[in-house]
Parts: structure tokens; C-alpha cells; sequence
């Protein structure tokens, strides 16, 4: 593997918060090469991360959204195989005026734990196993910004849930196909697939390249495989254990 980061883009010129924020959007390569010259991250991921929780959280505050969670939760449990009785019910349904402030909470709590997780898994397969030099903070500052698209899905999703009652995914291929049957295979599968999460994996792949002088393409190439590993086992378990 090419030598990468030390001197990536080190003639980059550092950029504002807010520069940061639109770049990755509008130009993520370039906005990129300043992340990697100037690695920070902790506004970055505390922004991203409260406007996730914000907005998860956010239709839930409406009894329309507290009775699509309530489903949504029972449909999980009865995936694993779980029987759901009247007194669970009930219990649950009482714990569901506190569903907003536990949702967020855990967002906050949780958000950045698993970014670290995730961005050490990448960092053994780039450094350890590739043969990488970047610094973990250089690829958690990448990570870091990456997420502004899972924020921006998050705040394209939050209104469309608050009017139709719902939680979850307003941008997922089964949404935007309405015609298959949700309970299907095909239903299934295509509920797993979200468009920001799949801008999200270009935009990561495009941060990655940048970091560690690598090509997009075959970087893409295989964040989107893993992806659909993972979609197609979780429709494929959907669908023998009966969940929604």
C-alpha cells in the first residue's frame, strides 16, 4: 500500500466549522484533504451526533410516533421469537412517555462509543493489515465528518415522520416502493437499503481515499458489499423468524 497520510494534503488549508459542514456535502474530496491536513473532530461529532438524537427523538414526542415505536418495538421482539402478552404490552406502552428523552440519551451515549469501535475496526484493516501510516485521530476525524450525511438524512427523515406518525427510515427503497409487499423477502431487503446510507458509504469511501492515497472506486466497492452482506442476512433472518 502507498505511503499515506503524514503529508497528505498538507498544504491544505485549514476550514471553519461551518466550511467543514457544507463542504463534505457539496465537496467532500477537497473538504476532505483539509480534515486530513487538520484533523479535528470533536465538534464535528458532537454536532452530528445531538442533531441524530434531536432528530430521532423528535417524532416520538407525538402520540402518532410513541404508538409507530411501540410497534416497531414489538415487531423486533416477536423477530427474535419473542412473545409479547398483554402485561409486556401494557409495560411497554407505559414506558413509551420517556421513549424521546431514553432515545436521545442513548443516541448521545452510544453514538460516539460505536464510532470509535468502527473506526478502530477500519484502522486495523488500513494500518494493521494494509500497511497504512495515518494517525487514528486523522481517521476519526474522517469518520467524524463522514457523518454529516447521516445527520443530514436525519434531518430530511424528522419532518416526514412527525407528519405521516412514524419512526425509522422515510428514505429506505421500501418507502419509496410502496408497491411490494413490506412482509416479503423483496419488502425486507429493500428496507434495509436507506439513499443517505449509501451517499453516507460514498462519502466515507471518498475521505478514506483521500487519507490513505487510495483509489474511491474499489474502496466503495467494498463498504458497499459489506453493506449488503449485511442487509441481505437481516432480510434473510427477517424472513424465516416471521418479524417485521
Amino acid at each position: 500500500m502507498p505511503n499515506t497520510s503524514v503529508g497528505v494534503a498538507a498544504e491544505a488549508a485549514p476550514k471553519s466549522f461551518v466550511g467543514r459542514f457544507f463542504g463534505i456535502i457539496t465537496s467532500p474530496k477537497e473538504t476532505f484533504r483539509s480534515v486530513v491536513a487538520h484533523p479535528r473532530w470533536f465538534g464535528m461529532l458532537a454536532v452530528t451526533t445531538f442533531i441524530v438524537a434531536l432528530c430521532s427523538a423528535a417524532p416520538m414526542f407525538t402520540e402518532a410516533g410513541k404508538e409507530a415505536a411501540l410497534d416497531k418495538q414489538v415487531s423486533q421482539m416477536q423477530s427474535f421469537g419473542m412473545q409479547v402478552n398483554d402485561q409486556m404490552y401494557d409495560q411497554m406502552r407505559q414506558r413509551m412517555r420517556f421513549a424521546p428523552y431514553t432515545t436521545a440519551g442513548f443516541i448521545i451515549v452510544l453514538g460516539p462509543i460505536f464510532a470509535v469501535i468502527l473506526t478502530g475496526i477500519l484502522f486495523a484493516i488500513f494500518n494493521a493489515a494494509l500497511g497504512g501510516e495515518a494517525s487514528f485521530k486523522q481517521l476519526f476525524a474522517v469518520w467524524s465528518h463522514a457523518a454529516v450525511i447521516s445527520s443530514l438524512g436525519q434531518i430530511f427523515t424528522a419532518p416526514l415522520n412527525l407528519a405521516r406518525g412514524a419512526v425509522g427510515s422515510a428514505t429506505s427503497l421500501a418507502v419509496l416502493l410502496p408497491m411490494i409487499d413490506e412482509g416479503s423477502f423483496l419488502g425486507r431487503l429493500l428496507g434495509m437499503v436507506d439513499l443517505f446510507v449509501v451517499w453516507w458509504v460514498f462519502v466515507l469511501a471518498i475521505g478514506l481515499g483521500v487519507l490513505y492515497r487510495r483509489r474511491t472506486q474499489p474502496i466503495a466497492i467494498s463498504l458497499l458489499s459489506f453493506y449488503a452482506v449485511i442487509a441481505l442476512a437481516i432480510a434473510v433472518f427477517k424472513s424465516r423468524g416471521g418479524g417485521a
